[in-house]
């Protein structure tokens, strides 16, 4: 690992304000005191107390709040880094947008597989991927413009063992010709408030565009939208747990489709996403579509893969007469199709005996919340109660889980 330096300037750095992020002194001073083993049982504690406990066994004020605040965002961090954030360093925007292993870890793999030797890993805040690609065997050079982040994370890469070279330079002034590909997550947080206009990405949305011309991959935000994404690239929505935690932009020779949507340890779903799903009747199975195929709109492919349709050209769920095993929905069994009204709900719950309901919507007006509150549920019984529309008509859907379903008929 090696840290350069040279004169930074604002573009591709952390937003200011957004980190509260440790001085490079005292970034130097916890590396070498044993206070972040001190302060490691306290990151629950009361800051005041926990601070007067540091003190108390010698450590200054700021070296003791400097090793709360670490210890903090390390508990954090354990989410994305597993064991690995117990050693590692960080900022508070550093944990908001780094990337978790297992997302980085997969990513580095495919550029390995790609034949990638060198990667130029641009705006690489507390070092993620950069760690991931050097996990891969992929010689690094990281790049961020705010000294005091670059300096973590080089100390990240000193603490994990791996040869990460890291450059403090703006990410729009550097050489790119001698590196395989460009790797570029950029700022989309301003103070605590995340970014979701490209506009406002740091670097500017102009200078990734540019950069999809050639061998890239881009980090985005999930919501990006289709029309921003230059033609020929491959646009990725990556969920995890049922979450969709980024988007990925894959440029050059390293577009393979033109979307795909990633479920982490299950499978993948690709197309053209640009393909409507059929419409029909509601029947006797609703499939709800993991985020990452509605954000990749790849719905008309996984009705293609389940034997379904749409209710409605514009609503994000889907029904079969068969329930099909796929990892990229969950399956509910329908039992009763309402035409809207609270009164008639509320009678058809009651009726079954439904005090705990589980109430989903898509299409429909109403808040779940505002819904419940009407209902005054009552009794022993559970159900999912799924508020839509189907042929332009407000419907209620009274359904169970598939997957704790016996049988056909449960």
């Amino acid at each position: 690992m090696t840290r350069e330096r040279r004169p930074p300037t604002p573009t591709g750095a952390q937003p200011p304000g957004s980190e509260r992020t440790v001085s490079t002194d005292l970034l130097d001073a916890l590396r070498e005191s044993d206070v972040l083993d001190a302060a490691a049982p306290l990151a629950g504690a009361d800051p005041l107390a926990a601070v007067s406990r540091l003190r108390r066994s010698g450590y200054p004020a700021d070296l003791a709040g400097a090793a709360l605040t670490q210890a903090r965002l390390r508990a954090a961090a354990r989410a994305k880094f597993g064991p690995d954030a117990d050693r590692m360093f960080f900022t508070a925007a550093g944990v908001q947008q780094a990337t978790r292993r297992a997302v980085a870890d997969r990513r580095a793999a495919r550029l390995a597989a790609a034949g990638v030797r060198r990667v130029l890993d641009l705006c690489c805040g507390v070092g993620a991927d950069a760690l991931a690609f050097a996990r891969a065997g992929l010689d690094v050079t990281a790049v961020d413009a705010d000294p005091a982040t670059a300096a973590v994370a080089a100390a990240n890469a000193e603490a994990l063992g791996l040869p990460v070279r890291v450059v403090v330079a703006d990410a729009t002034e550097v050489g790119r010709d001698e590196y395989d590909v460009v790797f570029c997550d950029p700022a989309r947080r301003v103070g605590d408030r995340r970014v979701f206009d490209p506009a406002a990405y740091s670097p500017p949305w102009e200078f990734l565009v540019a950069l999809t011309s050639g061998a890239a991959c881009l980090k985005l935000g999930p919501g990006i939208d289709h029309a921003l994404l230059p033609a020929g690239t491959e646009a990725e929505w990556v969920s995890v747990g049922g979450e969709v935690v980024e988007a990925a932009l894959w440029c050059g020779p390293l577009a393979e489709v033109p979307r795909r949507a990633s479920l982490l340890g299950a499978d993948e779903l690709t197309g053209t996403g640009a393909r409507e799903a059929t419409v029909g009747p509601v029947r006797g199975f609703l499939y709800e579509p993991d985020g990452a195929v509605l954000r990749a709109h790849l719905v008309a492919e996984l009705a293609d893969a389940i034997g379904a349709h749409l209710g409605e050209a514009s609503i994000g769920y889907l029904y079969a007469d068969e329930l099909v095993d796929t990892p990229f929905a969950a399956a509910y069994a329908v039992d009763e199709v309402l035409p809207f009204s609270i009164k008639r709900l509320r009678a058809a719950l009651r009726e079954r005996g439904v005090g705990r309901a589980v109430i989903k919507k898509r299409g429909f007006a109403m808040e779940p919340d505002q819904v419940r509150r009407q209902l005054k549920l009552a009794g022993d019984k559970e159900a999912t109660v799924v508020l839509t529309r189907v042929a332009g008509k407000p419907v209620a859907l009274l359904c169970r889980r598939a997957d704790r379903l016996d049988s056909r008929g449960g």
